[in-house]
């Protein structure tokens, strides 16, 4: 671990409803929801009636009867993140963003031409706000598990600086729910232990939290109770995957509706992978149910391709599979990714060579898209629908 606190973590406050407000002086001060059938993002004066991600917007009114309800406008969002990223950058070279509104910054290294990890942060926040009139906190720590979370407690429009010594007496004390990993299942189990906080967790020995947890899980969260976090600021590494998600409101939704989604969603991924010239070979299907719990089911092929109808087929193979868990269940959120993406771009070709009319459809849709806009062609069955995106993805 560094002597020194130098890892940033700047994370943009309520996102897509700050760019609404900022473009819109009349939501300023007011409660904005971000969504359709549910909230994709809350500015705080929502979120101070209790109005929470991913809430339905039904629920999201009866608890805050006067807020805004407003579409989401993703090339809004995406333009604004990177104009941050472009205020990281110009701060440090080793930024590693991790969503379309947070990032990690390395800064241990500036301290005589820009001053310390706190004076830079702070220079950070004006900047960001200047230049593209958004607020955002910053937490500075040792460690990135550390900086997270004081970027997390300083919310909203904050810096809050953990400093060496310090760290455990300002962990310490936080809920459980603080720690990477601990979702709503674990919290549950540790919960039932009478585990209520951080320091309870850091005084179980890491053989009890394996018992009660399984190996992998107690193991990692008997490290971050003690601040154990040796991973670095990673520069210029390649994502693993390209996805995208859309929500779909809590309601009853026929098969028609869930696999047209799902293939303007594939048209979207198969587009990205294309320009940014990767091949992928697992095909994955996320999915979220009305309890809020999750599952994915995934297929591999036998070659990496970025043909959309090779990718659409696989998970629409899946989708079919896992009908009879969605009707028992009910569905809010649908997803797709495609992973084992290759390092240079090339696709190796079997015999039978693919379909060289697959290509070149995908090719002259790209180039029509790009010139007119990605809603200038679409699918049939997708006339009449907006897809709603849950998750921030960052941009390419």
């Amino acid at each position: 671990m560094a002597d020194q606190a130098s890892i940033l973590h700047a994370d943009l406050d309520s996102f897509y409803a700050s760019v609404e407000q900022r473009d819109d002086p009349g939501l300023r001060g007011r409660p904005v929801l971000v969504g359709g059938g549910v909230v994709l993002a809350a500015s705080y004066e929502a979120k101070a009636f209790g109005v929470r991600t991913p809430m339905g917007i039904a629920q999201a009114m009866a608890l805050c009867p006067g807020a805004i309800v407003v579409p989401p406008r993703m090339h809004a969002y995406s333009a604004a993140s990177r104009a941050v990223f472009d205020v990281f950058h110009d701060t440090t070279p080793l930024v590693e963003g991790i969503s379309i509104d947070e990032a990690f910054l390395e800064v241990g290294g500036l301290q005589r031409i820009m001053g310390t990890p706190t004076a830079i942060a702070t220079r950070l926040r004006a900047e960001v706000r200047e230049r593209t009139g958004l607020p955002i906190t910053v937490g500075v720590a040792r460690t990135k598990f550390l900086a997270k979370v004081a970027s997390a407690v300083g919310k909203p429009d904050g810096l809050l600086v953990v400093a060496p010594g310090e760290e455990l007496a300002f962990l310490h004390p936080l809920p459980i729910e603080r720690l990477w990993g601990v979702g709503p299942v674990t919290s549950g189990k540790l919960r039932e232990h009478q585990i209520h906080t951080v320091g309870h967790v850091a005084r179980l020995g890491e053989a009890a939290l394996v018992a009660m947890l399984g190996g992998g899980a107690g193991r990692h969260l008997h490290a971050l109770a003690h601040n154990h976090d040796p991973r670095r600021v990673k520069v210029g590494h390649r994502r693993g995957s390209i996805g995208a998600q859309s929500a779909l409101g809590r309601r009853d939704h026929p098969f028609t509706e869930v696999d047209a989604t799902l293939a303007a969603l594939v048209d979207r991924v198969t587009r990205r992978m294309r320009s940014a010239g990767r091949a992928g070979r697992t095909v994955t299907l996320r999915l979220r149910f009305g309890d809020f719990t999750r599952v994915t089911r995934s297929r591999s092929l036998l070659k990496a391709t970025t043909q959309t109808r090779t990718v659409l087929e696989t998970a629409r193979a899946l989708l079919i599979t896992a009908w009879p868990l969605i009707q028992d269940r009910g569905i809010t959120l649908v997803g797709v990714a495609v992973g084992n993406l290759d390092t240079d771009g090339g696709i190796q070709l079997e015999l039978p060579f693919d379909n060289p009319h697959d290509d070149g459809l995908d090719t002259a849709l790209d180039a029509v898209r790009d010139r007119f806009g990605s809603s200038s062609v679409t699918r049939a069955a997708s006339l009449g629908r907006h897809l709603n995106p849950s998750v921030p993805i960052l941009p390419d």
